[in-house]
């Protein structure tokens, strides 16, 4: 008789609701595993994307990764050389001064070694021009855009163009522009101080006088298209009127710096350059249409004199700080490496940000939008005794090693005003200490601090400029 054995656990077969959590459990730790070895391989690779995107990856953007277009002629160049040898830098700039025609062989003009390329335009004669009483020559300084994308300088980030009398701050033109993406479509530049000029011309046009940037990318695509695209506005009046229709036409609006300045003003610019804006001044224009910005100089003397300020603290050169003396209740305006302006009063620091209308319109007209600024701006006090006292800058240093700056600012009146003990005017000089000034491009700018040192004698005002505390606010205590 066969004796059947109850089956022991061990060769009992799994049950399949078991076999089926195995499984699971199995599944599971391999897709655990690959994720995880995936999640290691993807990380760096997202970090580098990352960075790549915000231009990390690219070494920072420096004057060499610039290709510069000047718009000259034969007629101009010999009297505007040395405007553009003041910032062109030797070995260092890359770009061209475009004329019409070839220079006299004898000439003393001819080209030295450390002057920027001549290069002579392209004809033009091909195109229509019919703007009344307007200047063609509009129409090869608009080429000169595509003319200077086709000197093929290798490692470009940004094409600039200017007039011949523009003056570039090199330095604070490469900050400026490192705040871009050089590798998308910008047009980068500014407005005309008139309101009637850019109503004529247009709010969305980069002034050519103040000069202007284009990125590299954007450049190529305009080149190509700029022939034709000219020939389609023969009826406009000026070359950047033509380079702002063609980059509308490709979709590209303006992007706006106030570091370029057109100078579309006349007389005495003191008031505008004493309250520049937060950014970084890019460039001037029209030296020769406005009085010499320091007294009792040449216009080339203060430009000469300017640059002093600019080789010791190129990124400090205009920032406008603001100062309350609570003894004497003044109020002090430092435009540093340029002027100090004391007012004998109390001005409150939105009215103290404007500028003081010491200049005058562009046109000689009396008509409301021909003396309209497109900036606010303040009027002089009809009694010169009750406007600011101007100091000029004499002269600056560095100390500790370069980190500190120490300028001197000299007392300028032209008036016959009395003054008593608590009058600025008592004052003979300024001295202003501040640390050389890093702009950080990736951050939002903050004017900086201003605070009135005690003085070593009744007739000297020292300061000093630093940055603010967190919760630090500039007013009358």
């Amino acid at each position: 008789m066969q004796v059947l054995h109850k089956p022991s656990k061990l060769t009992q077969s799994p049950h399949p609701s078991s076999r089926l959590l195995t499984l699971v459990l199995i599944s599971t730790s391999c897709c655990i595993i690959f994720l995880t070895m995936n999640l290691l391989l993807i990380l760096p690779l997202k970090s580098t994307t990352t960075s790549s995107l915000t231009g990390d990856v690219h070494p920072p953007t420096t004057i060499n990764h610039i290709v510069f277009g000047i718009a000259s002629s034969i007629n101009s160049w010999p009297l505007r050389r040395p405007q553009v040898l003041r910032w062109w830098k030797h070995k260092h700039t890359r770009g061209c001064v475009f004329l019409d025609d070839h220079l006299p062989t004898n000439s003393s003009e001819s080209e030295q070694e450390t002057d920027p390329p001549i290069c002579i335009s392209g004809d033009t004669s091909s195109f229509r021009y019919t703007y009344r009483n307007g200047k063609r020559s509009a129409i090869r300084v608009a080429r000169v855009v595509s003319e200077t994308v086709s000197l093929n300088h290798s490692d470009v980030r940004w094409f600039v163009f200017g007039d011949d009398d523009t003056v570039f701050f090199t330095e604070n033109l490469v900050k400026t522009l490192a705040k871009y993406d050089h590798r998308m479509w910008y047009y980068i530049g500014a407005n005309s101080e008139m309101y009637e000029q850019n109503w004529f011309f247009s709010f969305e046009m980069a002034f050519g006088g103040g000069g202007f940037a284009i990125s590299f990318p954007l450049g190529k695509a305009l080149a190509r298209v700029l022939d034709p695209c000219i020939q389609r506005y023969p009826h406009l009046y000026g070359s950047d009127s033509r380079i702002q229709s063609c980059l509308a036409e490709l979709g590209v609006g303006l992007t706006r710096e106030p570091g370029f300045h057109q100078m579309d003003v006349r007389g005495d610019v003191v008031g505008l350059l004493a309250a520049h804006p937060l950014s970084p001044i890019v460039s001037l224009h029209h030296i020769d249409h406005i009085d010499p910005i320091f007294p009792n100089r040449t216009r080339e003397e203060s430009m000469e004199h300017l640059f002093k300020s600019v080789e010791v603290d190129s990124e400090r050169m205009f920032q406008q700080t603001i100062c309350y003396d609570r003894w004497f209740s003044w109020t002090v305006s430092v435009s540093w490496g340029y002027v100090v302006q004391v007012y004998p009063h109390h001005v409150p620091l939105p009215e103290a940000l404007k500028p003081l209308e010491t200049f005058q319109s562009w046109k000689k007209s009396k008509a409301a939008l021909a003396t309209a600024f497109s900036l606010n701006t303040r009027q002089l006090h009809p009694d010169m005794c009750k406007r600011p006292t101007n100091f000029f800058i004499e002269s600056l240093g560095k100390k500790q090693h370069g980190v500190l700056v120490e300028s001197l600012y000299r007392k300028y009146v032209d008036d016959n005003c009395t003054s008593d003990s608590t009058s600025p005017r008592q004052l003979e000089e300024i001295r202003v200490k501040s640390a050389k000034l890093d702009l950080d491009y990736r951050q939002v700018e903050r004017r900086q601090c201003c605070q009135v040192l005690p003085s070593s004698a009744v007739t000297v005002l020292e300061l000093f400029i630093r940055d603010c505390k967190e919760d630090e606010v500039i007013y009358m205590h």
